[in-house]
């Protein structure tokens, strides 16, 4: 017990620090400051009613421990996690990796889908209930009373999925990607990108609109490209560039940000973004990179709204972080340490949620 208040008390002055960092330092940008708003532990099962459905819930998972948390701090959900969980603002789950039965549960209603032997694990994006086979060469859409809509198989295993604006983007094993519309029909014919040594598809997102598509293919050479949509389901690649090394050998982050007019997305030099104007990048290095340590990005603010980005980077050892706040597009107004093992970091237009050990924090971004 006295070593749990130990390590809750050493992660509420880490975040005393970054709000004191944040508040006290500089303005971000100039006439915009963070301002804390609350403080809460997770090292105890606590948690409230169900919430009303006028409440907007924030969805977390903070090593061992997931569950939802309201914009005041109080916590409706706060669960161990014990298998393999998936989650998003309507929906969460938790199951083995090949369920016999699958509940997929509305944290604002409390009801629950009850699923026999389903396709196997169940993924929620853009509202929608995707349900992925187990050996992730077939893709399922169920709604809310567990009928399925539609079903589409691949050729190969599935290596990224990404769903907005009424369609879903698919890449794969052997480097095809592919556009689903709402009634799970193929858009256009399977797009393969090539060029590299392998042609895996490692990253892919697609803007609120469905109108732009971004992807990270191949291991040797990796590549970033960008895709536009021209008309009668006809897109067209508008930018492309080889990323230095060999690349990585797993799913990369992505993210469109400020309203879709950006793309930031991992690569082993750092940080890549995009400007969807201009049709150029650029590249950081994440913090200690260009003193040759190893590093790695640990999660993304995926809204990076108001000229802001944030994010939080891991050093050598896993309990090594630096929270780090960039003025697009690369300018650097806040880098401090977060000495914990695990993080969180999600973003609700002018609030920010942060997590370390097992505290959560949010912050808000106000005019002075």
């Amino acid at each position: 017990m006295a070593n749990k208040k130990k390590v809750y008390f050493s992660i509420l002055a880490i975040f005393a620090f970054i709000a004191y960092t944040l508040l006290a330092a500089q303005p971000v940008p100039p006439e915009t400051i963070l301002t804390n708003n609350w403080l809460v532990s997770l090292s105890s099962d606590q948690e409230n009613e169900e919430p009303s459905v006028s409440k907007t819930l924030i969805p977390f998972k903070l090593g061992s421990r997931f569950g939802y948390v309201d914009n005041n701090g109080t916590l409706f959900l706060n669960k161990e996690q014990e298998l393999t969980v998936s989650i998003s603002s309507e929906f969460w789950a938790e199951y083995d990796p090949a369920p016999r039965v699958l509940t997929i549960n509305d944290p604002l209603s409390g009801a629950g889908i009850i699923l026999e032997n389903p396709l196997s694990y169940p993924v929620f994006m853009d509202g929608r209930i995707l349900l992925i086979s187990k050996d992730q060469t077939s893709l399922q859409e169920i709604d809310r009373e567990g009928k399925v809509l539609w079903q589409y198989d691949f050729e190969a295993p599935l290596t990224c999925i990404d769903a907005a604006g009424g369609y879903i983007l698919t890449g794969s094993l052997d480097g095809m990607i592919d556009l689903l519309d709402r009634q799970g029909n193929r858009l256009f014919p399977s797009f393969a990108p090539g060029v590299s040594r392998i042609p895996v598809i490692l990253g892919c997102r697609i803007s609120k609109d469905g109108t732009k598509l971004a992807i990270v293919s191949g291991i040797d050479k990796q590549r970033f490209l960008f895709l536009e949509w021209y008309g009668n389901n006809d897109y067209r690649i508008t930018h492309h560039e080889f990323l230095s090394g060999e690349g990585f050998r797993r799913e990369v982050q992505m993210a469109f940000i400020e309203n879709d007019t950006r793309v930031v997305f991992e690569q082993e030099a750092g940080l890549g973004i995009y400007d969807v104007k201009s049709r150029s990048s650029i590249t950081l290095p994440l913090p200690g990179q260009a003193e040759g340590f190893p590093v790695r990005l640990e999660t993304l603010d995926e809204e990076g709204a108001s000229g802001l980005f944030f994010y939080i980077s891991s050093g050598a050892s896993n309990d090594e972080k630096r929270f780090v706040a960039l003025k697009l597009p690369d300018k650097e107004l806040i880098n401090v340490p977060l000495k914990t093992e695990v993080s969180f970091l999600t973003r609700r237009g002018k609030e920010l949620f942060i997590g370390g050990g097992q505290t959560l924090a949010s912050f808000t971004l106000d005019k002075r």
